[in-house]
């Protein structure tokens, strides 16, 4: 291993330039993608554009960019399948781009994900150099790009949107800035369920910061505006954890992944005040809590309206029982038996690298945004082949295994990030043509 390199864009450019090389590298993983699903689809004599235009959740969204809600499907088992089950913005979005352009609506689906995509790239890497350094939010952007399902990145799918939103409004309570913070995690609770993570992470970071501004008023030496250090966990309010110099030995150390990078924070900010603490508090709900509002009216069950719609999905929260049935059910007969152990090494995983951002102190931000995103897919009783892409915006969850990735000398982290791409693009296209989402 090496010292990290931090050559490149000065620490005072704009975020813009730093992150140009990962943006460039997401963006060479996601054409590799591409590319090998055009050549694998037309080997089937399908339509690549199709699958990632044209099928599953992309046609809900398209109907519900045209003629509008109402739309239902009725199965021979009664279940009943709503278009009131997908979420606004994204329709939205595509009917704007539709209405001043000449493209339709699902070529529309298609530009915004891939805008979408970048932005979320982005936003990781804002997010992960933050925290990390700058080579570990190259290295986390790298790795978000290469998921299994990354090729769901580049579908007219909500995931991108999403995550976009959602890394950005991290990004903002990182760095202090409340009513972005909040407006953004509105817009994501007009995207997907899911973004009931981002509210909490909003929520939860705006009472610690209330809570902390509260003790610090008890510390001698306090301002008497109410300004106390800024305290070492997660960066509410606009705190940081302090900076480290390089090469200094991080106390969260795990003996199984070399250490993290120095982190290369900015000096940290004062708190903000209050009024825009509140604020953001405030409007980060509206989004979500307006439409399953809106549901309820237009079903006329008031606030069960919502989970009435997702019940004809089979959709619901569990605890994770039926997932645990469906594991345990691939035990029951050999071949099966290889993708239980898989799905439990892979949910193993999960967890580890989670508590292994616990233990490095990472911002409680990230750790509420992560832990619900993680809760919610992995306890609710929805399609179990959903819950790849379901996992795809905890993001953060990575930041771990790129700390790992980024002490590596540059050359084996390139060899390791184009194997892991050319595995992901033969696996997208594999995917895509087979069963695929939703």
């Amino acid at each position: 291993m090496t010292d990290l390199d931090t050559r490149g864009a000065p620490p005072h450019a704009p975020l813009l330039r730093r992150a140009a090389p990962a943006l460039l590298g997401y963006a060479a993983v996601r054409a590799l993608g591409l590319v090998v699903l055009a050549l694998w689809s037309a080997a089937r004599g399908k339509s690549a554009y199709t699958l990632l235009t044209a099928r599953w959740d992309s046609l809900w969204y398209t109907r519900v960019a045209g003629p509008g809600y109402g739309y239902e499907v009725r199965l021979p088992n009664g279940d009943v399948h709503s278009d009131l089950a997908f979420f606004p913005l994204l329709p939205w979005l595509e009917r704007l781009l539709h209405a001043v352009t000449p493209l339709s609506y699902a070529d529309a689906g298609f530009v915004v994900s891939l805008l979408a995509s970048l932005a979320a790239a982005c936003g990781i890497f804002a997010v992960a150099e933050r925290v990390y350094g700058p080579r570990a939010g190259m290295c986390a952007v790298l790795l978000w790009a290469v998921l299994p399902v990354g090729i769901v990145q580049s579908m007219a799918y909500s995931e991108s949107l999403f995550t976009a939103l959602a890394a950005w409004s991290l990004y903002a309570l990182l760095t202090g800035r409340w009513i972005t913070a909040g407006t953004l995690a509105a817009l994501a609770g007009l995207t997907r369920p899911v973004g009931a993570a981002v509210v909490a992470a909003v929520w939860v970071a705006g009472v610690l910061s209330f809570v902390r501004h509260r003790s610090a008023m008890h510390i001698p030496g306090t301002h008497n505006d109410g300004r106390a250090p800024a305290p070492a966990l997660g960066a509410s309010g606009g705190t940081q954890a302090p900076a480290r110099t390089p090469g200094a030995r991080n106390v969260s150390h795990n003996p199984q992944l070399p250490e993290a990078p120095a982190a290369t924070h900015a000096p940290c900010a004062p708190p903000a005040p209050a009024w825009r603490r509140v604020l953001g508090m405030v409007i980060a709900p509206l989004g979500a809590a307006g439409y399953v509002l809106w549901v309820g009216r237009r079903t006329g069950r008031g606030v069960l309206g919502y989970l009435d719609v997702q019940a004809g999905w089979r959709n619901g929260f569990d605890g994770g029982y039926a997932f645990a049935r469906f594991v345990a059910d691939k035990f029951t007969s050999f071949p099966s038996a290889f993708a239980g152990a898989g799905l439990i090494i892979g949910v193993a995983l999960l967890l580890w690298l989670y508590a292994t951002g616990v233990r490095r102190r990472q911002p409680v931000e990230l750790l509420v945004y992560t832990g619900v995103v993680l809760a919610l897919a992995l306890c609710a009783s929805s399609y179990f082949g959903s819950k790849p892409r379901l996992l795809m915006p905890a993001f953060p969850v990575l930041l771990p295994l790129a700390c790992a990735l980024a002490r590596l000398r540059t050359s084996r982290s390139v060899l390791v990030t184009a194997g892991l791409a050319v595995a992901t693009a033969v696996y997208g296209a594999f995917w895509l043509n087979g069963s695929g989402p939703p």
